[in-house]
């Protein structure tokens, strides 16, 4: 846990603790989650804020198991009670003056963010909340009654995905609910659009692959559910676009890999497996790419299609969730509707007849201007002034 930093005599930094409920910053498995996690506290202590993280504590649960909402709130609360007594034996001046938390839903629900604010007499900020009405009744009732709760609880949600504010709006005032595009930090994630010859040049030597095919390149979690079922969809397109010179990389690996591979089995263009990407190496590729091809079913905004397009590579993606709110379709990339393949097969094609460079450029140029993290930071500070919390 990380401590006040002292500013000059009688001073300290104005603290913020966090939490994750789906997946703490600091986890050892990467993923979009944890990626926007770190982000968001990068951003937070940009815009002059000091930030502790509250809990490490996972309240996702896969399967509606009551007896496991139950033992996953009484968890929470205990964590919660712990984080209310650290900060009581603090000086006053020094204890956390709001409570940030991100990514709360039915499954990864916040018992700890509203119980320590009530506490404290503090704000509570949530970004990417989702409310999922027909959740009311069944075996997700408990969850979705904790859920909806906080939603109400939080002084300002941020909404990373627009399509969420419809049923946010059921619970709380309309001004509490902040637009927040996803964002990159651009000067440490890709500060220059990387060469693309270079770049290719560079993975050929590596991999060995064909430098003169298009490559497309997909990027993903291999797990069971939505990115498997992506993984499904991308291989019926490439069979329904009957496109022989394409290579497609796979870049991705998990527990569902053989599933993965067995459906890309009789691709009709070459398919390269790389496994697990550093961050590092994942900016080269996609510089080196043509087109990130990704169908993003039930994809809240899919970070991968933002780090592509900072990348300056344009991408083709299905119109889920906040995705049409960071592609531009016709302009940075192509949309189509979300799981078919018969759209994606077609876009496929169409994407070979346009001018591939200028649209990277164009996408590059959208996320400099919208997507970068001083928007987010600036967004930040705004709306925490707002409740009275200042650095």
């Amino acid at each position: 846990m990380s401590r006040c930093v002292l500013r000059g005599i009688g001073e300290v930094m104005t603290r913020l603790l966090f939490f994750a409920p789906l997946k703490a910053p600091d986890h050892p498995t990467p993923s979009g989650d944890r990626t926007m996690g770190r982000l968001i506290v990068r951003a937070l202590k940009r815009a002059g804020f000091e930030v502790e993280l509250a809990s490490r504590l996972r309240t996702r649960i896969a399967a509606p198991s009551l007896s496991m909402q139950y033992a996953k709130r009484d968890k929470s609360f205990a964590a919660a009670d712990r984080v209310i007594a650290r900060e009581r034996r603090r000086p006053k001046a020094q204890r956390a003056q709001a409570f940030f938390t991100y990514h709360l839903y039915y499954k990864a629900v916040d018992w700890i963010g509203p119980r320590v604010a009530a506490a404290l007499d503090i704000p509570y900020l949530v970004a990417e909340a989702s409310h999922a009405p027909k959740r009311a009744t069944g075996d997700w009732a408990f969850n979705h009654t904790g859920a909806e709760a906080a939603i109400r609880r939080a002084d300002a949600i941020f909404c990373l995905n627009s399509g969420d504010k419809e049923c946010l709006a059921l619970l709380t005032q309309k001004q509490r609910l902040v637009d927040l595009p996803p964002f990159l930090d651009l000067k440490r994630f890709a500060p220059a659009l990387p060469d693309h010859a270079t770049a290719r040049a560079t993975l050929v030597r590596r991999w060995k692959v064909d430098e003169a095919s298009p490559w497309l390149l997909a990027v993903g979690m291999m797990r069971v559910g939505d990115k498997l079922a992506s993984y499904r969809v991308l291989a019926e397109a490439l069979k329904r676009a009957k496109l022989k010179r394409p290579l497609l990389l796979i870049a991705g690996d998990g527990e569902a890999r053989s599933e993965v591979k067995a459906a890309f089995k009789d691709a009709p263009c070459g398919v390269r497996f790389l496994g697990k990407i550093a961050p590092d190496e994942l900016v080269l590729l996609y510089a080196a790419a043509d087109l990130l091809v990704w169908p993003a079913i039930n994809e809240a905004f899919g970070m991968a299609l933002l780090e592509a397009q900072a990348c300056g590579l344009p991408v083709l993606a299905g119109a889920s969730g906040g995705v049409p709110g960071i592609v531009a379709d016709g302009k940075t990339g192509f949309l189509v509707p979300p799981g078919d393949a018969t759209a994606f097969a077609a876009a496929l094609r169409r994407a070979f007849t346009c001018d591939l460079p200028a649209m990277g450029r164009a996408a590059r140029h959208k996320v400099e201007r919208r997507h970068d993290i001083a928007a987010a930071s600036a967004t930040f500070a705004r709306t925490l002034a707002k409740l009275g919390v200042t650095p």
